[in-house]
């Protein structure tokens, strides 16, 4: 079995993506497989594990029932299940993501102090994840989006920390917010000043490598260099090309060494492995255990190589 067989025999969120992204093929059929996902498989499953009430497990960033003391952070709660739910693919306008949408818009609150949840809170991480999920279902994200350009730092990026007194920014926070302003501009056209924004922080990260401290070229974090799938509010170098991919960037050398590990971890098999996973409670495990072939893996590695070597 060749590997884009391998990617066709999983769940409908990986063929849609890989009929789209590797294969071109007809939009009918791209969209006839993408409404699977509604109804099958990890979507449907997902959406099923919501409480009447439209939240997950209770929360809006952690579950009702954490105190604190598990293992890693529990991805049980409405943000994470949301982001999850988009990168299935979940058609926005499908019944269940309308369903889905208006009740956490009515009854979904911030643990931080109860802001209604498509409101946002104070950390950029979060509220960059809320625009993205906003603005791909379809809500009115624009205040939130106010508020993330006027807590950009000198350097160009953004860091949740800032409210405690960091001036440098973060690459976990900053790709959060790089993601929700390019759905941002993706759905709604966007503006100069969230043009101007989203390129400033593409610059902080390309400034450095996109996993090098700028100061001393050293890693920043070796996690980066790890291709985790989900991966929630967490940083890597795959998931940063695959912003880029999808913002339709230019090339750009400093991005050489990033492609090249991500190049590096493909498998003779043509396949890459699962790197990674972020610790912590979970409603049902899409891939695993790590160091496994992993489709997430494989179909952001292919489709991020096609584009860099200018196939796509």
């Amino acid at each position: 079995m060749d590997v884009i067989e391998w990617l066709m025999d999983g769940d409908p969120s990986i063929r849609w993506q890989v009929l789209r992204d590797l294969e071109r093929a007809d939009p009918d059929q791209v969209a006839a497989e993408r409404a699977r996902v509604e109804h099958e498989g990890w979507g449907a499953r997902l959406l099923a594990h919501a409480d009447s009430d439209g939240l997950w497990d209770g929360g809006a960033c952690f579950p009702a029932s954490y105190r604190g003391g598990e293992p890693g952070q529990p991805w049980t709660a409405t943000m994470h299940s949301l982001q999850t739910l988009q990168l299935l693919g979940l058609d926005p306008a499908s019944e269940s993501a309308r369903r889905a949408i208006a009740l956490v818009a009515e009854n979904c609150r911030w643990e931080h102090a109860g802001q209604r949840y498509f409101d946002g809170e104070v950390e950029p991480c979060i509220n960059g994840r809320t625009i993205e999920t906003g603005a791909y279902f379809g809500v009115e994200v624009t205040p939130i989006v106010e508020r993330i350009l006027g807590e950009r730092l000198d350097d160009g990026g953004w860091n949740c920390e800032a409210e405690n007194g960091s001036v440098r920014s973060s690459f976990d926070t900053t790709i959060n917010v790089l993601d929700g302003l390019l759905a941002f501009e993706r759905a709604t056209g966007g503006s100069e000043d969230v043009r101007a924004a989203r390129q400033a922080g593409e610059e902080y990260l390309l400034a450095r490598g996109l996993f090098r401290r700028k100061s001393s070229g050293d890693v920043v974090d070796p996690a980066y260099l790890d291709a985790a799938f989900p991966y929630y509010w967490h940083y890597d170098v795959l998931r940063s090309l695959d912003y880029f991919r999808l913002a339709g960037a230019e090339r750009d050398a400093r991005m050489t060494e990033a492609v090249e590990v991500v190049r590096t971890k493909r498998q003779l098999d043509g396949r890459w492995l699962l790197d990674r996973i972020h610790p912590g409670r979970v409603h049902f495990d899409l891939e695993g255990p790590v160091g496994t072939p992993s489709r997430w893996n494989t179909l952001r590695g292919l489709r991020v190589l096609d584009w860099w070597d200018g196939n796509a």
